[in-house]
């Protein structure tokens, strides 16, 4: 008798590859499930138990509610009992808006706005000085003694240091009963169609009153109904001006500066926001940058003429109406559509450039007689500039921006707030400067706050500070020290924004509910597994069941419970093959239990490669926290870049050594971080950067498509005798073109049943059952199998299939040998993992023809990866190497990094702490530098 208070049953679960298992899952305990690559670890974590678990969480929803949802389908198991509500953090649930930061989805941010909104000091951004403000008894008290016996004028400022020539203001001031106003600091009577010199800035106030302060009960009346008045007039400023003197003196009810009177409104939350208009900088509206026209991508080249195409945005010449404004301009100003672009006169470039309006006479050599000519023209970069913002097509505006840099906004300095928002300060910082903060730095800044409050101050402050400590100390426990609030969420890696998530379950202090995470360790230095490892143990002793879906030997051996699930990967997997306790696992010899016991290792290589004598030198790299380092890549060899999360490993290949070798041999447009030199760049002809972003973002896309493989079977099927009866072309077996494809789900195989609030939901077509294509195209038969049959088999299936034909064989083969023999070729790329699609791009670059001198990069290929898997695709990186070939791979996982032939150790600390070259040399050497964390985790690989 199952006791389902201390278990969850899962019975006869068949999803994708699951072969009908059974399997008990205690509850409140840190349960990992592992296994190889594609055995069906995520088909009964994921797409089994939390499936099952957010379809019953959407039955409990009101029949009305239902009706926006759509159906949930039962995942295919026979039951689920003892099932717990269910919380899933992925890898890909990161939102990719340019308005989210970490900051804004650990809702740090927003308790930071509530503090500056209730315990910030306001200080002048003209003067610095401290803001203040007066309610109106206070303004009278502070006027009758200040001007005691003296004559006053009582002013109410309208306009402040701003063009225009005011009739209409001089106007309604008459008409609301005023007759004097103060223009530049001079009183003058308003006289009928009065105005100012429309081309200078003024500043401009009503006179409301004008009045000696003597004792009089009369006259306190009179000046509170003035103060009222002056308030409503000058938008809740007023000034005081003693008669005889020019220097005047201003009162807010708002937060005011008492030298210029400029003042702010009371702050509340969203004062503080750079996704409200009442925080955003007007001028990039709260994303920190803009995009500016860049000149040397209007002319490229400025040894071509106008005509050979010197101007990129018009190309080469062509009798259009920009063409003959170019040539009136030539005209003007002494040059032809000839003359190379170098040579042309400063004052008609910027005319070219940023336009202008100008008459000018030329005598006409044919008539004799001087001819009027007139230059209207908008200009290159404004007219790309206007269809960047304004253009409502897409193309158009990506057009535009392959002239345009993006630069850091001039106005906010990138901080995303108005001015007014940086000018609230807490201990001296405002709160850009503390979104910009690592975590590290902030949870200092935060434990020293109590001490430097005060009062009233520390009354308001003390709940709001209590609660920030408590979700920064979450997000130091799972290892993210050295992020900021102010980092986008767009720029964060699956395993980071996956342990940010987890960071905020911690947080919220649910009970008893079943967490699933997808490989949290991913990204994360041996160093700081520890600490991810307590966080989950934190979750599960609160009250709560914790699956994690994990290969890291750590999570393993520290797991209440395991369960492997093998033997093998696709049709060959899907059983348990092992589950109980780490220790049990350790008797049993599957691969997973050879390999933590050491039965089954990644042999250290005997010797190192001693590459070809050349390299790459970079220097001078300071983006992000580089130190202005310094770094040799040797070539010919497997370089491995190591160092603690957040060390600058990223900025330092990804950001700033990439888009140099991407913008010399390819012409890329990423602009790189700033550096000083680079040399060596002859000694090899491409880079190419094998990253972990999806092969494709919609069904449509999969493994078949991406490799270019699909368009050989189809020209195959073509080609058979039954196809070229019917007169089918390669066309006709396209899921992608009318013709062949089912109508009903257009070549899509599914129906999408949008969600609202939740993922979108994917399910079969109900006409062609998920086979994509007619029943005349299916009838169409290669060695028995149809098209739809091909696209369902295993990668290992097809290679046996097609092996008699070389061109489909060899690109079908590269996707074994990277390790992918399990996977179909027709699966959706949106059921990819990171790591899957990683190595279905190294596929498609092994099946093309290498040079021997290639540049390879690859940032954690090991990502979701088991031990056996591993040793796989290290003999595919090593294969590329002997051919001559370098290989970069950014990496923490120490089966790789014992088998690199250099080492570039980054360290050594993560965020502020980070960006210093720690250790470099072979891994022997490495290992024996006590500098270096990565060395502590080598030594014990290498047995030294």
């Amino acid at each position: 008798m199952i006791n389902y208070e201390e278990n969850i049953e899962v019975q006869g679960a068949r999803v994708h590859n699951l072969k009908n298992i059974d399997v008990t899952i205690p509850r409140e305990k840190l349960v990992v499930i592992t296994g190889l690559s594609g055995s069906g670890k995520s088909s009964l974590a994921f797409d089994t138990i939390y499936a099952e678990g957010q379809r019953r969480y959407i039955e409990t929803f009101s029949a009305y509610a239902r009706q926006f949802l759509g159906g949930l389908e039962r995942p295919d198991v026979d039951k689920i009992d003892g099932l717990s509500p269910v919380i899933a953090i992925e890898q890909k649930t990161t939102s990719k808006s340019p308005r989210s930061t970490v900051g804004t989805i650990t809702e740090i941010y927003d308790f930071l706005r509530l503090l500056f909104a209730r315990a910030s000091d306001a200080y002048s951004y003209n003067t610095g000085e401290k803001m203040v403000s007066y309610d109106d008894s206070q303004i009278k008290d502070l006027i009758i003694s200040a001007y005691k016996d003296k004559k006053i004028n009582i002013l109410a400022p309208v306009i402040k240091s701003r063009k225009g020539h005011y009739r209409e203001l001089f106007e309604q001031i008459a008409k609301q009963g005023f007759v004097k106003v103060r223009i530049d600091g001079e009183i003058k009577d308003i006289v009928k169609g009065m105005k100012v010199d429309r081309y200078k800035t003024h500043d401009i106030e009503i006179v409301i009153d004008r009045l000696k302060i003597v004792d009089s009960s009369e006259l306190d009346k009179r000046i509170s109904e003035t103060i009222n008045t002056a308030m409503y007039s000058g938008d809740n400023v007023l000034m005081i001006l003693e008669e005889g003197t020019d220097e005047p003196r201003y009162f807010s009810r708002d937060l005011m500066c008492p030298s210029t009177g400029i003042s702010y409104p009371s702050p509340e939350p969203n004062t503080f926001s750079f996704n409200s208009p009442k925080g955003m900088c007007p001028d990039c509206n709260g994303l920190g940058h803009v995009h500016e026209v860049n000149e040397n991508k209007i002319f490229p080249n400025k040894k071509l003429t106008i005509k050979g195409g010197g101007i990129a945005p018009l190309g080469e010449y062509k009798s259009s109406w920009a063409f003959k404004q170019i040539e009136t301009i030539a005209q003007r100003y002494n040059f032809d559509l000839n003359t190379p672009i170098a040579d042309i006169p400063d004052e008609a470039i910027a005319i070219l450039l940023y336009g202008g309006k100008e008459s000018f006479e030329v005598d006409s050599k044919t008539l004799g007689v001087k001819r009027l000519y007139k230059i209207d023209y908008e200009g290159i970069s404004n007219f790309i500039k206007g269809q960047f913002n304004e253009a409502n097509s897409t193309s158009i505006k990506r057009w535009a921006k392959e002239y345009m840099d993006k630069i850091k906004c001039p106005k906010c300095k990138g901080s995303r707030l108005k001015q007014a928002s940086l000018n609230f300060k807490i201990s001296e910082k405002n709160i850009a400067d503390l979104a910009q903060l690592d975590i590290a730095e902030l949870a200092d800044f935060f434990n020293g706050l109590d001490k430097k409050l005060k009062g009233n101050q520390l009354k308001i402050a003390e709940e709001i500070i209590k609660e920030i400590k408590t979700r920064v100390q979450f997000l130091l426990d799972v290892g993210l020290d050295y992020l900021s609030l102010d980092r986008s969420s767009k720029s964060l890696s699956g395993g980071e924004a996956q342990r940010i998530r987890l960071a905020t379950q911690i947080g919220s202090q649910l009970v008893g509910v079943l967490y699933i995470l997808d490989e949290p360790s991913i990204g994360l230095h041996q160093r700081d597994n520890e600490r991810l490892i307590k966080s989950l143990e934190s979750l599960r002793d609160i009250g709560n069941s914790v699956i994690v879906v994990e290969h890291d030997r750590d999570m393993i051996e520290r797991a209440d419970h395991v369960i492997d699930i093998g033997p093998k990967a696709g049709k060959h997997g899907g059983e348990i093959i092992s589950e109980g306790k780490p220790e049990a696992l350790m008797d049993q010899h599957t691969l997973t239990a050879d390999y933590i016991t050491g039965k089954l290792k990644i042999e250290v290589p005997n010797k190192r490669r001693k590459g070809n004598g050349k390299s790459i030198e970079l220097s001078g790299c300071t983006g992000n926290n580089l130190k202005n380092i310094s770094v040799s890549f040797p070539l010919g060899k497997m370089i491995g870049v190591t160092g603690v999360s957040g060390s600058g490993k990223s900025t330092l290949i990804n950001e700033t050594l990439y888009p140099i070798l991407n913008a010399y041999y390819f012409n890329g447009v990423k602009k790189p971080m700033p550096y000083k030199k680079i040399s060596g760049l002859e000694h090899i002809d491409k880079v190419i950067d094998i990253n972990q972003s999806p092969i494709g973002r919609t069904p449509r896309s999969n493994p078949a498509t991406y490799t270019g493989v699909f368009s050989e079977i189809r020209s195959l099927f073509a080609k058979t005798q039954e196809a070229a009866i019917r007169g089918y072309k390669p066309g006709r077996f396209s899921f992608n073109v009318s013709g062949g494809r089912c109508e009903t789900c257009q070549g899509g195989g599914l129906r999408i049943i949008e969600m609202n609030f939740l993922p979108d939901v994917y399910v079969d077509c109900e006409t062609c059952n998920g086979k994509r294509f007619n029943r005349e195209t299916l009838e169409i038969r290669y060695k028995g199998k149809s098209i739809a049959d091909v696209l369902e088999m295993t990668i290992n299936e097809s290679v046996a299939f097609f092996e008699n034909i070389p061109k489909i064989y060899r690109k079908l083969k590269t996707i074994q040998d990277v390790g992918l023999g399990y996977i179909s070729l027709g699966q959706q790329s949106t059921t990819l993992s990171g790591g899957e699609a990683q190595r279905i791009k190294l596929a498609t670059e092994l099946s093309k023809r290498d040079t021997g001198n290639t540049f390879y990069i690859l940032d954690e290929p090991t990502t979701g990866l088991h031990f056996e898997d591993i040793r796989v695709l290290m003999q595919v990186l090593n294969k590329l190497v002997d051919k001559g070939n370098t290989v970069l791979v950014i990496e923490h996982n120490m089966d790789v990094i014992k088998m690199v032939d250099h080492i570039i150790d980054i360290g050594y600390e993560g965020g502020r702490n980070g960006g210093k070259v720690v250790a470099v040399g072979t891994p022997e050497e490495v290992a024996v530098d006590k500098k270096s964390y990565t060395s502590k985790f080598l030594r014990k690989e290498l047995g030294l």
